[in-house]
């Protein structure tokens, strides 16, 4: 419940818990915390218990954690029975990444040789260029209506 809380952290609450509170009724609040907690888990064990009743025994052995999109599409693609694993072992993605990348590199190289005029010292194309306009102190058009 309180994975991601560092110890720096506690300390500050802690400390904040004894100002608030002060020394004498900080463990009347923390029994008061404790006790609410376990009747909330109290409460939630026999709501599942209750559901689970009512489900009947085709889904005894429904979980609710499968609930979470997350839970349920793990549990799914861990079983076997679509032969995900099959394809998941067979599929490299660096093999594939590297494939690419040559035909891309092939095909650059190709149409930048064939096309007139091309040097032999730009072969790579620079993305972050931005391109250049015949009409550099052209003003945009001005529309009255949008301001």
């Amino acid at each position: 419940m309180f994975n991601d809380i560092g110890p720096l952290e506690l300390v500050a609450l802690v400390v904040l818990a004894v100002l608030v509170f002060g020394p004498d009724k900080l463990p009347k609040m923390i029994q008061d915390v404790t006790r609410t907690i376990r009747k909330i888990r109290e409460f939630s064990e026999t709501a599942k218990a209750d559901i689970r009743e009512e489900l009947g025994p085709e889904f005894k052995d429904f979980e609710f954690e499968d609930l979470n999109p997350k839970t349920f599409l793990r549990k799914q693609l861990d079983s076997d029975e679509l032969g995900l694993k099959e394809i998941r072992n067979g599929f490299d993605l660096k093999k594939e990444m590297a494939e690419v990348t040559d035909a891309v590199h092939s095909r650059e190289s190709g149409s930048s040789s064939s096309g007139p005029g091309s040097g032999s010292a730009g072969s790579t194309v620079d993305m972050t260029k931005k391109p250049e306009r015949s009409g550099q102190d052209e003003r945009p058009p001005f529309d009255a209506d949008a301001t």
